[in-house]
């Protein structure tokens, strides 16, 4: 889930590749689609087009709750889970390839409007954000909850053991219990390890920092070897499922990467009512039921489709 690897891509897409990976989606038409929980809608009915998504599990997941519940509404889209990187992703939006798609507020403010410092709060991010896509044509559909921003975590008996629930209390430790496990990239980025212990004033030696692999990052968090503390993003499912408990960042340093549905403008226009249909699903994905539906995914190794009508199934939004 290198989400912020594949936020700075910058390679381009051609509308043949685009259009290639278009076809190969996976979700089924609207003859097939489930019906809405209560008094079958049809509002949406004449609404095509592909859903997309980045490549890992949460946009997956994202991607098959969206084409399910538009369609339970009379629409007939399908996602597309083949692309990688968030610059291909939004290229297929910009250029119809893609109807609409799950984006983050911190990764549209810093790479899209190339912003250089994000704004601070998630209401205040999303509303600068949700102005800067206007200009071009991009709505920003009302916000989920969840905030897949950089993080970071220790296993919670550590937690405990230590007497730490925020960076700050973190920056406060001795200095061999500030040990720290990150990746390559964040390393070196302002709005990572060198920013971060500016904010926060952390002091410690090279040799207190491993850089590790993701995926290894939260093995080694747990293990609490080499690492007390790793870096993880806020909505892995790994969190839960290895028992980290997440440090709070109590002085706002991290980009909010709040969640929404991003779409064009025109088709908003010409569909209102998405608008409303999916206000109905985004409050619930909280930050807690994305990181575990995400373990459904990247623990359990359950299909994102299966986990997407389950979960709408179960909230009442689907039969």
């Amino acid at each position: 889930m290198k989400k912020r690897t594949a936020a700075y891509a910058t390679a381009v897409v051609s509308v043949l590749a685009l259009s290639a990976c278009s076809s190969a989606a996976t979700t089924p038409p609207a003859a097939t689609a489930p019906s809405v929980a209560a008094e079958s809608n049809s509002e949406l009915t004449g609404l095509t087009g592909v859903i997309g998504a980045k490549d890992f599990a949460e946009q997956y997941i994202l991607a098959y709750l969206t084409t399910d519940l538009l369609n339970a509404h009379g629409a007939n889209t399908t996602a597309n889970i083949k692309l990688v990187g968030s610059a291909n992703v939004r290229t297929a939006l910009e250029s119809d390839n893609f109807m609409g798609y799950w984006e983050y507020t911190g990764t549209s403010w810093i790479t899209y409007n190339k912003n250089t410092a994000p704004v601070k709060g998630e209401a205040a991010q999303y509303d600068a954000v949700k102005a800067a896509d206007a200009k071009k044509g991009i709505a920003w559909l009302a916000p989920a909850p969840l905030n897949n921003t950089y993080a970071f975590a220790t296993l919670s008996t550590t937690a405990q053991k230590l007497g730490v629930k925020s960076l700050s209390d973190v920056a406060k430790l001795p200095a061999k219990d500030q040990t720290f496990c990150i990746e390559s990239e964040f390393s070196t980025r302002d709005d990572g390890w060198p920013g971060l212990k500016k904010a926060y004033g952390i002091t410690v030696a090279d040799a207190n920092v491993s850089l590790l692999d993701t995926g290894v990052i939260y093995t080694a968090t747990q293990k609490g070897t080499p690492c007390n503390f790793g870096e993880v993003f806020q909505t892995d499912g790994r969190i839960k499922a290895l028992g980290l408990t997440v440090m709070a960042d109590d002085l706002q340093f991290f980009p909010v990467y709040q969640g929404g549905f991003t779409m064009k403008q025109s088709t908003l226009d010409k569909y209102p009512a998405i608008a409303t249909i999916m206000a109905k699903m985004s409050p619930k994905l909280t930050t807690a039921v994305m990181q575990t539906l995400n373990a459904k995914a990247d623990v359990d190794g359950d299909d994102p489709k299966t986990i997407a009508h389950d979960w709408l199934v179960e909230e009442g939004l689907l039969k």
